[in-house]
């Protein structure tokens, strides 16, 4: 099974959980219209590479720790497109969440989401339980009100007493050390070596989203582009300059490259990440701002 079939059989399973005989039936669909389709899955592809690179000693751990951090980035895609924040009409080529289901049942789907995370990563427990507490305290961190998504959020509130680096962190890189080290938990690795990759390669993910947001098509992009400059926050693009937020994601990127911890998979991880980045920016979009 590739990682894409793995990453999508483990979600489908997550989501029929939340579809049971007394579910109400309309939050049900709209947790599985946040889901499915998805976009490029990147985060639970970097935990699965993680914990490929570290022997993946434990499949359904790691399976779940994936699923779990698809889920939480699911979630707060719904709540940073309600109307309270980015009020986007459109999110992965398709009518966002409160658009489509409603604001109400929006909100309700984005809190499903995040429990669920949590849910998933408890049924998991059985086959390595000693790695549980590990994993709950790992995504609680990089989603919570310090330096996790949610701080992420509550900066764009308060945009004017946040650098930008420390505002990448919280808003993209987070999520992105969350599942580098949870791949490393599920294998049975600690997981602090493992956090400077997930934050260089989310900060060069959020560079990318940056210059996107001011220059890409919003039909090829899937979503509403000028979010950053109509909402007031910082914005790599608008800051650096074009060369300037290019060599910044490319300074990123070797950095993240160069972080990788001793591990058995360490060069089949650097070709991994190497391949996924590559996709940060389309094909021609500097080469047409230039």
């Amino acid at each position: 099974m590739d990682v894409t079939q793995r990453i999508e059989q483990a979600l489908e399973a997550a989501i029929q959980r939340a579809e049971v005989p007394e579910s109400p039936p309309k939050l049900a669909a709209a947790i599985r219209y946040a889901v499915f389709p998805g976009g490029a899955r990147i985060r639970p592809r970097l935990c699965l590479a993680v914990a490929q690179a570290c022997g993946d000693d434990r499949p359904q751990i790691s399976d779940a720790a994936a699923v779990a951090i698809e889920l939480m980035h699911c979630g707060s895609l719904v709540h940073d497109d309600l109307p309270a924040f980015d009020n986007a009409q459109t999110r992965r080529g398709k009518p966002s969440v409160h658009s489509a289901c409603g604001e109400c049942e929006a909100i309700l789907t984005g809190d499903g989401l995040i429990v669920l995370a949590f849910e998933v990563l408890a049924r998991s427990a059985v086959a390595a339980p000693e790695r549980l507490p590990g994993l709950i305290l790992n995504l609680s961190r990089f989603s919570g009100v310090s330096h996790g998504i949610i701080a992420g959020q509550a900066w764009e509130c308060e945009p004017s007493i946040i650098s930008l680096d420390a505002y990448h962190r919280a808003k993209t890189g987070s999520l992105f050390a969350a599942a580098t080290a949870s791949g490393a938990i599920a294998a049975g690795y600690a997981p602090e070596p493992w956090v400077v990759l997930g934050e260089r390669i989310g900060e060069a993910y959020q560079v990318a989203d940056d210059i996107q947001d001011m220059l890409a098509d919003p039909e090829a992009w899937g979503k509403p582009c000028g979010q950053d400059a109509l909402n007031g926050r910082p914005n790599a693009l608008r800051e650096l300059g074009l060369d300037g937020a290019v060599c910044r994601l490319k300074l990123l990127l070797e950095g993240a490259i160069d972080s990788i911890p001793a591990c058995p998979g360490a060069a089949e991880l650097r070709k991994a990440i190497l391949a996924q980045s590559s996709r940060f920016l389309p094909e021609g979009l500097v080469r047409r701002a230039a």
